[in-house]
């Protein structure tokens, strides 16, 4: 819910063939649903701008793909090293965002044709006016996402009356949220601090706060805490966060044979890294700016999707194995919480016609 590391608070995008950034950032608060009013904003901005300015996509201009630091997008730039988009006939300006954030509020703005990012996050997005389809799941966060906590709380109910710092509006504020109401407590049993996720963990090992949500590398900074420890993780709510690779409708429609490549150039990544895992390591853990016995320890928490569960999780169900029950599912908490204001579409939201066609 998921799915990273963003510092340098000067430089909100970089390109993923930038000099490596440092581990962590600092970023200003962020006032509640602000993700949704800001993002409905840049969306219409940004509508009104590719109208007027944008040149319509062709077959030859490159597919802009935003990613971030989460162990589930980092391998696009193992595509990228490794020369796979050229290889699947696809021209591709991979982008790198030290701000998870940042990235969503570029697709929904129009400056990226697609962007890895969570499926409740793409909810929120669809429910602030945005158009978007689901044409890849990159993995399942199984761990990787985190409410960790000092010393002395050691257990969730031990968070009542105690200042808790995660990103407002994101996945890890989702799995704080999950985690309290399976505890019987609510938002305002504890004093929630919105922090850009880098900030979070910082303000976290300086003692700042008590607890804090974070995802994986940021999870390693936190734990450096002395004494500190996981409280629960995404690990305890089975399919309550996947990551994605997430399209503009309109990119989608008009350049179905682009993104067909972008996809299958995704699982010859996946192939890659199985057939060469000490080079893809190298290039894995430097991107994420973690040694490489650190990105190792993220293996079990992100558990990446074969082509096999791609075409699985797209089918109707009743399970949150099922991605079309699991939108249903977060897309009635997100509105319970006040993190959506409005029942998003969803009925488009879902689109396998390219998984299918992977070879």
């Amino acid at each position: 819910m998921t799915s990273n590391q963003r510092p340098d608070p000067a430089s909100t995008v970089s390109s993923s063939s930038s000099a490596s950034r440092p581990h962590q950032q600092t970023l200003s608060l962020r006032r509640p649903h602000r993700l949704l009013s800001f993002g409905l904003l840049a969306l219409l901005a940004g509508s009104l701008l590719a109208s007027c300015q944008s040149p319509q996509q062709t077959e030859a201009s490159p597919v802009r793909i935003g990613y971030s630091a989460w162990p589930g997008w980092i391998p696009w730039k193992v595509t990228e090293e490794k020369g796979l988009f050229e290889a699947a006939g696809v021209p591709v300006t991979l982008q790198w965002f030290d701000g998870y954030l940042d990235s969503i509020n570029a697709l929904n703005a129009g400056q990226l044709d697609c962007n890895s990012q969570t499926l409740n996050d793409t909810i929120s997005s669809i429910a602030g006016g945005a158009d978007l389809r689901v044409v890849l799941t990159n993995d399942n966060s199984t761990g990787n996402d985190q409410i960790i906590a000092a010393e002395d709380i050691t257990d969730v109910p031990q968070l009542k009356g105690r200042t808790v710092a995660a990103e407002e509006g994101t996945v890890d504020h989702y799995l704080l949220l999950l985690g309290l109401e399976k505890a019987g407590l609510t938002p305002d049993d504890i004093k929630f601090v919105p922090l850009e996720t880098g900030a979070a963990a910082a303000a976290f090992v300086a003692e700042k706060v008590d607890a804090v949500g974070v995802f994986a590398p940021f999870t390693t900074q936190a734990l450096k805490r002395t004494g500190s420890t996981t409280l629960f993780s995404s690990k305890d709510f089975p399919g309550a966060i996947s990551d994605h690779l997430v399209c503009r409708t309109e990119f989608v429609e008009k350049n179905p044979e682009q993104l067909q490549k972008v996809v299958n150039a995704w699982f010859a990544t996946l192939k890659e890294i199985k057939s060469n895992p000490g080079p893809s390591l190298t290039i894995l853990a430097a991107r994420a700016g973690v040694s490489e016995a650190e990105y190792k320890d993220y293996d079990a928490g992100t558990t990446i999707f074969t082509l096999k569960q791609n075409r699985e999780a797209l089918k109707p169900g009743t399970t949150m194995a099922s991605l079309p029950f699991a939108a249903g599912e977060i897309s009635n908490f997100l509105q319970e919480v006040g993190l959506a204001e409005t029942p998003p579409d969803l009925t488009k939201l879902f689109d396998s016609r390219f998984v299918d066609a992977a070879p």
